[in-house]
C-alpha cells in the first residue's frame, strides 16, 4: 500500500508540480503548527514557574496610540501575568523560542522535501532569516490588536481560569502560524529554487565537442 501511494504521488508531482509542492507546503506547516502548539504552552508554564520574568515588562518600539489615547508598542508584553498584564518577557520569550525552533526546523523540511532546493543553503538561510525577521515584527504588530481581547474572553468572560489560558495560547500560536503560512510561501518559492544539475554524460559532451571546436 505504502509503494502505491509512494508512486501515485510521484505521478501527481509530475503532473502537477506547483500544487504538489503547495500540498506538501501545507502538510509540513500544519505539522509544525502542531508542535509550536506544544511548546508554546511548556515555556510559558517554564518561564512563569521558574523565573521571575512574568514581572518584567517588555514593551519595545512604540508606534502610535491606541484607540483609548495610550502608547502602542510594536512589542507588548507589560508586566503581569494574562489576561490583566500582558505576560512580561516570559510571554515574550515563551513566543519567540517557540517560533524560533519552529522555523528553523520548517526552514529543513521546506527545502529538502517541498522544494527540493539544490542551490546554497547559506544564502537561502540568509535570506530566510531575513524574511523570519520582517515576520516578527508583522505578527507583533498584529498580536497587539487581539492578544488581550483573547485572553480576557477565555479566562474572565468565560471564567476558564488556566484552562482559559492554554486555550487563548493555542489561539495566538494558529494566528502567528497562520500569518507565516502566507507570507513565507511565495517567499519559499524563490529562495529554495532548484538548479538544473550537469550529468557526467553532458558534461562529457560539452567537454568533446569543445576539444572539437579547438582542432
Amino acid at each position: 500500500m505504502f509503494t502505491a501511494i509512494k508512486n501515485w504521488w510521484s505521478g501527481f508531482q509530475d503532473g502537477r508540480p506547483e500544487l504538489s509542492k503547495f500540498l506538501m507546503f501545507l502538510v509540513l506547516s500544519n505539522g509544525v503548527t502542531v508542535l509550536q502548539l506544544a511548546l508554546m504552552p511548556i515555556f510559558r508554564w517554564g518561564f512563569a514557574t521558574f523565573t521571575g520574568l512574568t514581572d518584567v515588562g517588555f514593551q519595545a518600539l512604540p508606534v502610535g496610540s491606541n484607540v483609548d489615547g495610550s502608547q502602542y508598542y510594536m512589542f507588548d508584553y507589560a508586566a503581569g501575568a494574562l489576561p490583566g498584564g500582558g505576560g512580561g518577557l516570559a510571554y515574550f520569550l515563551a513566543v519567540q523560542i517557540t517560533l524560533l525552533i519552529a522555523q528553523v526546523i520548517n526552514f529543513f523540511l521546506q527545502r529538502n522535501i517541498t522544494f527540493k532546493s539544490n542551490t546554497s543553503v547559506w544564502v537561502a538561510a540568509g535570506w530566510y532569516t531575513l524574511a523570519y525577521i520582517v515576520i516578527t515584527f508583522v505578527a507583533a504588530a498584529a498580536q497587539g490588536f487581539y492578544k488581550a481581547p483573547i485572553y480576557d474572553f477565555f479566562m474572565v468572560t468565560l471564567d476558564w481560569g488556566s484552562t482559559g489560558s492554554v486555550v487563548a495560547d493555542v489561539l495566538t500560536m494558529i494566528i502567528n502560524s497562520a500569518i507565516s503560512f502566507w507570507v513565507f510561501y511565495p517567499i519559499f518559492r524563490v529562495i529554495f529554487r532548484q538548479v538544473p544539475v550537469e550529468t557526467e554524460t553532458e558534461a562529457a559532451a560539452a567537454e568533446a565537442t569543445a576539444d572539437g571546436a579547438v582542432k
